[in-house]
């Protein structure tokens, strides 16, 4: 895979994020579970503390897609978007990586020529999310979920379990901790 997929010019490392700017501006932090077929959805709470799922978007095409992702976040005032990058076991990134970095680069240029450009200087961020769906999975079989419930809940819990992560390490990590 390649290497430049590690430094992608307009992401900001995890440990930049500094969540007392968000929570004094009264912002919110999007986590998205990025998929072939759907791309999950979580928001923040305004303190930054516990994420929560809004959506699972049903992939169409990658202008429909962005347009709802847009509507769904759009209320919560978001100042931050994680995204999961699903490396591989050896850290180096996936196949899926590149097709993440594709959907987040046309999301944020969806934003950058929207008509509401309020959400222009949003920071976009990565995750690793090796073992998310594993994790979650393993989850939901001990909770005795059904595959078919499993299935339809995975997507949206993969997007809260990512988020909660690094919301985690924010609040362990970054400068000026509430």
């Amino acid at each position: 895979m390649n290497k430049e997929l590690n430094n992608i010019i307009f992401l900001k490392d995890l440990s930049e994020i500094n969540i007392s700017d968000i929570i004094s501006a009264k912002g919110s932090i999007v986590g998205l579970d990025v998929g072939d077929k759907t791309v999950g959805v979580s928001i923040s709470d305004r303190r930054i503390k516990i994420a929560s799922s809004i959506a699972v978007i049903m992939r169409r095409n990658v202008d429909v897609d962005c347009a709802k992702l847009f509507t769904y976040i759009k209320p919560y005032n978001p100042k931050a978007i994680i995204f999961g990058w699903p490396l591989q076991m050896d850290g180096q990134p996936s196949k899926q990586c590149a097709k993440n970095l594709e959907f987040i680069e046309h999301f944020r240029e969806f934003l950058h020529v929207s008509e509401n450009n309020q959400m222009q200087d949003i920071i976009f961020s990565k995750w690793d999310e090796r073992f998310s769906t594993k994790v979650i999975d393993n989850i939901m079989i001990e909770a005795d979920l059904s595959r078919k419930r499993r299935k339809e809940v995975i997507d949206k819990t993969a997007a809260v379990y990512i988020l909660q992560g690094a919301i985690d390490f924010l609040n362990r990590n970054v400068r000026g901790t509430i």
